[in-house]
């Protein structure tokens, strides 16, 4: 007899009680009726991701789990993270790769080179509190006139780099300061609100075949959609098990971490994200992470 799949985990606060707490969904992260249980509050994504079999103790939660009281609808969803730092990759598509070189005024042939090389480009990208979550604002840099969100599907890992769950990920980058030099990347990459994750973490079970995993972005600015954009998993050139393989390379992740997998959908040149726009990214079998948009 097959296992029930495992639910999704999800990181929320209800009006009743702002204290986040760790819960299971049965069913669409995406159909607001979907039931919610809360897990007991010794249990967190720092205790699953560190226990000896994290997929074990998750089908165990779901077993033990009483009748659900609430659903979607009745609680506030949270980034899906504790105290994991999240991980880059970056040109992992072609279409990325062709938008770095564009945006480049000096290093354009590196982008080419890491894009063909057996080393992926690995870099840290974010903290737990600069990470936010669905309904909540990324950040548009105060000093960038170019910045983009980098709609990605993000891997889930144990400490041990077991791939426990995917979510929908936001590689927020401002592009006119990575362009003016390579060595800005941490600039680029890393300030309050440059990551977005959501809406929870469902079993890599959920995804369609690569082919049908559907990544698209779609940026509303004054109630008009003026990017919608989109890619497949199949589309990206490096396996989940080779990009864990080198993030693992001499670093130790003692309570897990996220990866984000690389975007192969860029909004056109000649577009930055404004403040008060809203962003939506959806992947199959996952769900959409909505944030709006404000500028530092």
């Amino acid at each position: 007899m097959s296992q029930a799949p495992l639910p999704a985990l999800i990181k929320f606060r209800t009006k009743q009680n702002e204290t986040p707490r760790w819960g299971l969904v049965h069913g669409d992260l995406s159909t607001p009726g979907s039931s919610v249980t809360t897990l007991d509050e010794s249990v967190n994504l720092d205790t699953i991701l560190t226990s000896a079999d994290p997929k074990v103790l998750i089908q165990s939660l779901a077993s033990a789990a009483g009748e659900s009281t609430q659903t979607l609808a009745d609680v506030d969803l949270l980034a899906p993270i504790d105290s994991q730092e999240v991980w880059g990759a970056g040109v992992t598509y072609y279409r990325s790769k062709v938008a770095r070189q564009e945006e480049s005024k000096s290093g354009g042939s590196f982008y080419d080179l890491v894009y063909s090389a057996d080393r992926p480009e690995l870099f840290f990208k974010s903290t737990p509190n600069r990470t936010v979550g669905p309904n909540q604002s990324i950040r548009v840099r105060s000093d960038s006139n170019w910045c983009v969100p980098e709609p990605e599907l993000a891997l889930v890992f144990s400490s041990r780099l077991e791939l426990i769950g995917v979510t929908v990920g936001d590689d927020v980058s401002a592009r006119d300061i990575e362009g003016e030099n390579p060595l800005y990347l941490p600039q680029a990459k890393m300030h309050i609100g440059c990551c977005a994750l959501g809406p929870g973490i469902v079993p890599v079970s959920a995804l369609p075949a690569r082919e049908k995993t559907v990544i698209r972005v779609q940026i509303v600015r004054n109630g008009e959609t003026v990017v919608d954009g989109s890619t497949t998993l199949d589309q990206m050139k490096r396996g989940f098990d080779e990009l864990a393989g080198w993030l693992g390379r001499d670093n130790a992740f003692p309570n897990g971490v996220i990866l984000l997998t690389g975007t192969g959908v860029v909004p056109p040149d000649e577009f930055s994200l404004l403040a008060g726009d809203m962003v939506h990214i959806s992947i199959s079998g996952i769900g959409t992470l909505t944030n709006s948009v404000e500028k530092g």
